[in-house]
């Protein structure tokens, strides 16, 4: 099984601990590539950035489909893109936080987003809500760390997004956590353990394994999104100033 991870950025030195995160929770049978954008921003933060980056997403996964890829991740928690690949590709396309917030409502009575900053918290219950769940969402906590500062002081990170963790557990309400942030691959464990010493005892996931689980069980079961839910967009001219696999 090939599966494709879309790093939607710009920024190249994340492709090797991308790669490292998403193949430590596949299957040995699993090859996972990575490829990030030629066009877009160096991180993602912001509508705008969302904005910018879709471009170069859909491009790369329809040449991962030419490729003969199995599946498809867009590793970010904006899930930038998504709709408009499934639009284009009959490939899976998964979504770490679609996929993520989901296993979190089966594991809980109401979930948590632990988000970068002040400024994500309106876009987690925007998005919580077009996923389904806002009846779940307990609360989007910031732990106010930029992400391309993530692992500047690694040990100052954690502590942050443990603090969120429990104010979310013990003012939220929260039964189960999400880090929004994939750029926090493989945390989950030392969050639910920071947390655990704080007499918060609950589930964190790790977006980027879920993702990937998801990813090879589609795959396995032979299944993608319904063309019913995702038409293939029309044909038209489309005028753009670089490169694109538009559909066209």
């Amino acid at each position: 099984m090939r599966i494709r991870v879309i790093l939607p950025v710009i920024t190249d030195a994340w492709i090797d601990g991308t790669r490292a995160a998403y193949t430590s929770a596949a299957r040995a049978s699993t090859e996972i590539s990575v490829a990030a954008l030629d066009w877009g921003t160096a991180s993602i933060e912001c509508y705008r950035d969302e904005a910018l980056v879709v471009p170069d997403i859909i491009t790369k996964a329809v040449e991962a489909e030419e490729e003969g890829v199995d599946g498809l991740i867009i590793d970010c928690m904006a899930d930038p893109g998504l709709d408009a690949a499934r639009e284009l590709v009959d490939i899976p396309v998964v979504g770490p936080a679609q996929a993520s917030m989901h296993l979190a409502a089966m594991l809980g009575h109401r979930f948590s987003v632990l988000v970068i900053s002040e400024a994500d918290v309106g876009a987690v219950d925007h998005q919580a809500a077009r996923y389904g769940l806002a009846g779940k969402l307990a609360s989007s906590r910031a732990f106010n760390v930029a992400v391309l500062d993530l692992e500047e002081n690694a040990g100052e990170t954690l502590e942050a997004v443990i603090a969120a963790g429990e104010k979310a557990v013990t003012e939220d309400g929260a039964h189960v956590l999400v880090p929004g942030c994939t750029g926090l691959a493989g945390w989950a464990p030392r969050i639910q353990a920071g947390l655990a010493e704080r007499g918060c005892e609950v589930p964190v996931l790790d977006p980027p394994s879920v993702a990937v689980k998801v990813a090879e069980s589609l795959v396995d079961l032979g299944l993608a999104h319904s063309r019913r839910t995702y038409p293939r967009p029309p044909t038209k001219e489309i005028r753009w100033p670089w490169p694109t696999r538009f559909g066209t």
